[in-house]
């Protein structure tokens, strides 16, 4: 990406982007220049390595006047980084912040790391293991950029504890619109809500910036499923005015999607897309219609974690494309972390990953009130019992029923919820045209069968320890 012929198309994208004011960043690469072959080495404090960035910076800047600046990913999942030369994150950001400062860039240093420097930690706990001692070392002009939760883009995770321990060092959120842990591009699974839970422990006043994993395929609505095109808007209002609330999006995407004929967005004179859009046209067909949309898309994303992973259950998925149930999945040539059974822990003592101060201590890493709250199972909120705790079969949920009998309620709640969406959609048929109304209608049934397969497979696998006598 950094030679010259590709920077010469990015500067393409860049002149189309700009009279929209948007300005081109790059993923890039930390072992570049010896990749490239045009120096031995990529220690960030080799002399010959900072001159070849700087040499860069000015060669990017010279055909691309606005361009943004870097977003690296250094020392995970394989990828080189400071690591390699006995270096810490900050010299590797801060080298290139060097190189980008004369121009006005920035660097956006991930913190999704694991296995590079804390092999056998928690893995939910490395982030900050790796970075907490840095904080303040970073260059001015360095962001630290960390997904919300700690773990990786998971239907439901608590915040990342990483935005508690950096004090004096700026950070911006990593938000997920590809639905990669979410049924991929054949579910409804508006994210708004989920974002909305990570603003509610994490004040948009404390981060320099919000980002967004996004996908383009090559259908020709970009998206795969046209409801997905709604978490491109949820991002895109909530990077704007993220006091928003999920339902004010939902009616707006809903009201400007399928309105009967096109009709321009009542904006009013002089104002602009900073602030609230007053969209005064009605919902396009008769109100419960329109409500019921609003109301499917509201309830979608905990329908996705009532099927998938209830109570705090988290990263059972099949192994490298991340679609489907795999809870007894394990494979001795991967790293454990990357096994489901590393994460669910179920035995015939009961379920759950202890990460309680008698555990892992990951709730050590969280500031007050959260670290108190999460580590002690009789206050951790329920939605995250089983990411804080390893609990018995038989321990009592808020509802009342025993923990084995609240994960096969919720289950069976999530394949239910998705059958309501079905009777929704066929209820929307005489107002929505035929083929948008066919494709979610056949992306509708493939969630029902695969939330049927979750259903099944979990509980079976789970079922073997909760009641072992009966398999």
């Amino acid at each position: 990406m950094l030679t010259r012929p590709y920077i010469d198309k990015v500067r393409e994208i860049a002149d189309l982007l700009r009279p929209w004011g948007i300005r081109v960043y790059l993923s890039v690469n930390f072992g570049t220049p010896k990749a490239l072959g045009e120096t031995r080495t990529a220690d960030p404090l080799d002399p010959q390595v900072r001159r070849w960035w700087r040499a860069k910076a000015k060669e990017i800047y010279s055909v691309i006047p606005d361009f943004g600046g870097f977003l690296v990913k250094a020392n995970s999942e394989g990828q080189p980084g400071p690591f390699d030369y006995g270096r810490t994150h900050a010299d590797g950001a801060n080298m290139l912040a060097e190189a980008l400062k004369p121009y006005g860039g920035i660097v956006m240093w991930r913190s999704f790391v694991y296995g590079a420097k804390h092999k056998g930690e928690d893995r939910v706990m490395q982030a900050v293991s790796e970075f907490a001692d840095l904080d303040g070392q970073f260059a001015d002009n360095v962001i630290l950029q960390s997904k919300n939760g700690p773990l990786d883009f998971q239907p439901r995770e608590p915040y990342a504890p990483i935005f508690d321990q950096m004090k004096h060092t700026p950070q911006m959120a990593e938000l997920q619109i590809t639905q990669e842990y979410l049924g991929q591009g054949d579910h409804l699974v508006f994210l708004a809500p989920m974002w909305k839970e990570f603003f509610a422990h994490m004040s948009p006043s404390r981060l320099q910036g919000i980002a967004g994993v996004a996908n383009i395929g090559l259908d020709t609505n970009w998206c795969g499923h046209h409801f997905a095109q709604a978490n491109w808007y949820a991002f895109g209002r909530l990077a704007w005015n993220p006091n928003l609330s999920s339902r004010q999006i939902a009616e707006e995407w809903v009201g400007q999607t399928f309105r009967p004929t096109p009709q321009p967005l009542p904006v009013r004179e002089g104002s602009d897309y900073t602030q609230d859009l007053e969209l005064s046209t009605p919902l396009p067909h008769r109100e419960g219609l329109g409500e019921s949309l609003i109301n499917m898309m509201l309830r979608s994303r905990e329908a996705c974690v009532d099927y998938m992973m209830p109570l705090g259950l988290h990263h059972i998925f099949k192994f490298d494309h991340h679609m489907g149930p795999e809870p007894d999945g394990f494979k001795a040539e991967y790293p454990l972390e990357w096994c489901p059974v590393y994460y669910h822990k179920a035995d015939t003592a009961g379920i759950g990953f202890d990460r309680s101060s008698r555990g892992t201590g990951a709730t050590g890493q969280y500031r007050e009130p959260y670290r108190t709250l999460y580590d002690s199972p009789t206050t951790c909120p329920e939605q995250y019992l089983l990411w804080f705790h390893h609990l018995p079969w038989t321990y009592r949920t808020l509802s009342g029923r025993t923990l084995w009998e609240e994960m096969q309620y919720r289950y069976l709640r999530g394949v239910s919820e998705v059958e309501s969406f079905i009777r929704i959609w066929q209820e929307a048929r005489p107002y929505i045209d035929e083929q948008r109304w066919l494709e979610v209608d056949g992306k509708l049934q493939r969630q029902l069968d695969d939330a049927r397969e979750w259903h099944d497979t979990c509980l079976k696998y789970f079922g073997s320890f909760a009641n072992p006598e009966k398999q």
